[in-house]
């Protein structure tokens, strides 16, 4: 990972290994990743281990109690394991900032710091070929509404009484005894909006999921079972199994035994499937790939391709053309596979990628929520909220839609607004009614996310702005940079005495705090990002003097010597680190599209993704079309194997 706003200084070989990366869209040969992997064993066992036994272990070995949590014993024996990717990222990050080793303790000197760092980059080539497990997840309460209305034409509400999910890479995949019941209910809800009323007409989703009979006249068991072929086939996203039509046909069964007539019958039949983990869960295909496989890794199956990049792009189920590419075996040819993802972006129903990843990641999928003083801001109306969550998206949606440099990001000329939301532009005379339309900005201070009201009121308190809150989402969510975590025992702003700070603005009180030697080495980091945004109030409104009417200084110096007078000037240097912008958005798209946190072999695919953007311009849709057609998201490891491997390192 790039360090901190400065360009970190790195040896010459290295730098020269790192380059011919980036520029080659994949390792030229086996050779060449051979000797980038002997090279990073050299390196580690050279350098990094006597920089671990001497300032690491001393704390962080294997004794009880382990301080911290964290063990570098097992890390010295398989470094390149998954399982210690995040603990080299962390250490790296405390030891750049010298937050560790502690005080009081043996330091390193700068240039063994630098050398450290440097192992973050090799760490990658000492993973094995691997693109992971096939994380097996439950459907979001927005991808399950949105497949009830596909499947049965019902209303994506119906499902808005399931509890939210929490955010993350990862997705939860239990589902306890409550949700069961809360899956059965609305399975009973839907059934009876599909129901045929008594003596009515049957309707045509009944004729389309029940077939053009109403009851057969002989092997009623024979016909319920083609009409579960065709039901699994939707619900399923894939065909039935026979097994699988040996349940639902005892569904339709049992039914019958209870003197259920036959369209009665088949609506139980129905709810099984609704209730199924073959509907509720994204899963693995059959074994039958596995048991051919000798290397423990397989190709994902066209009709898990075609779920996985559905779910991506729409958050629904496959339609029709993709399960008929499905069908033919041809969805994935990276060229079919990237024909498909411009139809499904193409299409109004790409919003969802906004409102799965683009909202997670840009941090305002929480504004509806979040809490504002009301005497001090009462514009937070529901409205606003409404306006900048949708400003956000509607500039999301048009750098993909329009196939523009992911550094647009940061630094735009246009944005999106409406009456609600003209005010704090200060555009109240020219931009009016409740419709939002795109406005371009003359202010340079203005455009790019950075200067968003969404994002600046997601990163504020409920009554003043957080320069630390908004320096961490600059670093982690833009640059992505790791930030480490704050040490707990550290007071937090607002507890300090308020006699004393009464008079002070939000930047000397945030210097006060730096003067902690516990706080300062992060806080240089940080708070000259927030400071270069302090102009901006706690819901996004240009102002020159604080609440106490001192004047707002937005000045400032990035470590590496760069300075910056305000968010324009902050802006541009951000903008000037494009690979470091877009090579966050691939990890992070990457990470959500598989469900899971990168790692190990991932940073490699990241390497080769990199090449391929930098030769488009770093365009949105080469990002998307890289991560659509990567190694992880088209293959992965038998769960079986991962799980031997895991026992034998532990």
């Amino acid at each position: 990972m790039a360090a901190p706003v400065a360009i970190r200084r790195v040896p010459v070989s290295w730098g020269f290994c790192l380059i011919l990366c980036l520029v080659s869209p994949l390792l030229s040969s086996a050779a060449d990743y051979d000797a980038l992997k002997s090279d990073a064993e050299t390196y580690f066992r050279d350098r990094v281990t006597p920089f671990i036994k001497s300032y690491c272990l001393p704390c962080h070995r294997s004794e009880r109690p382990t301080r911290a949590g964290v063990n570098f014993s097992p890390a010295l024996k398989t470094p390149g394991h998954a399982a210690f990717t995040e603990q080299w990222k962390k250490a790296d990050a405390r030891v750049k900032v010298h937050d560790m080793p502690p005080k009081g303790a043996r330091q390193p000197d700068d240039a063994d710091r630098l050398m450290f760092g440097d192992w973050l980059a090799k760490l990658k080539y000492l993973s094995e070929k691997d693109p992971g497990p096939f994380v097996i997840r439950r459907l979001t309460k927005t991808e399950y509404g949105n497949t009830l209305r596909d499947l049965f034409g019902v209303d994506p509400s119906i499902a808005d009484g399931l509890p939210d999910e929490v955010s993350g890479q990862g997705y939860l995949n239990s589902l306890s005894s409550l949700q069961l019941e809360q899956y059965l209910t609305i399975a009973d809800k839907v059934l009876r909006q599909i129901a045929t009323p008594e003596g009515g007409r049957r309707t045509e989703i009944q004729k389309r999921l029940f077939g053009q009979s109403a009851a057969p006249r002989t092997h009623p068991l024979e016909a319920a079972r083609e009409v579960a072929r065709s039901l699994a086939r939707k619900a399923y996203r894939r065909p039935p199994t026979e097994a699988e039509l040996d349940v639902l046909a005892e569904a339709f069964d049992l039914g019958r035994r209870n003197n259920l007539a036959y369209q009665q019958a088949l609506h139980l039949m129905l709810k099984a499937v609704l209730v199924s983990p073959q509907f509720l869960f994204i899963t693995p295909a059959s074994r039958e790939a596995e048991a051919k496989s000798s290397t423990g890794i397989v190709p994902l199956d066209d009709y898990q391709l075609a779920s996985r990049l559905s779910y991506l792009l729409w958050a629904t189920m496959p339609d029709d053309e993709l399960m008929a590419l499905a069908d033919s075996g041809r969805l994935h040819e990276p060229a079919v596979l990237k024909a498909q993802a411009k139809r499904l972006l193409d299409d109004r129903r790409s919003r969802a990628l906004f409102d799965g990843f683009g909202a997670q990641w840009l941090g305002v999928g929480g504004l509806k929520r979040q809490v504002f003083d009301p005497a001090m801001f009462p514009q937070m109306t529901t409205g606003m909220r409404q306006a900048m969550y949708d400003e956000v998206r509607l500039y999301f949606e048009s750098i993909v839609r329009d196939n523009e440099n992911v550094i647009r990001f940061v630094d735009g000329d246009y944005t999106y607004l409406n009456g609600a939301l003209a005010p704090l532009y200060g555009l109240e005379k020219t931009v009016k009614g409740p419709e939002m339309r795109k406005v371009r900005l003359s202010d340079g201070n203005r455009g790019g996310v950075l200067a968003m009201p969404g994002i600046l009121a997601a990163t504020s308190f409920p009554n003043r702005t957080s320069p630390v809150k908004r320096g961490v989402w600059v670093l982690e969510q833009v640059l992505g940079e790791h930030v480490p975590a704050a040490p707990p025992d550290v007071p937090a702003l607002d507890k300090q005495d308020k006699a004393a700070v009464a008079n002070l603005t939000v930047r000397q009180r945030t210097e006060l705090h730096r003067t902690n030697p516990v706080c300062a080495n992060c806080h240089q980091v940080l708070d000259p990002i927030g400071f270069g945004l302090e102009k901006f109030d706690a819901i996004g409104r240009w102002r020159d003097r604080d609440n106490n009417g001192q004047p707002i200084d937005a000045a400032g110096e990035l470590p590496g010597g760069k300075r910056f007078s305000g968010p324009e000037d902050l802006k541009a240097i951000i903008a000037g680190r494009t690979g470091d912008v877009a090579r966050n958005l691939v990890e992070k798209l990457l990470a959500y599209a598989l469900g899971r946190k990168l790692e190990g072999y991932d940073e490699i695919v990241v390497d080769e993704l990199m090449g391929e953007i930098a030769g488009d311009g770093y365009r949105m849709r080469a990002l998307i079309n890289g991560v659509i057609t990567s190694y992880p998201f088209t293959h992965r490891r038998i769960e079986e194997q991962v799980n031997r491997r895991a026992e034998e390192v532990q």
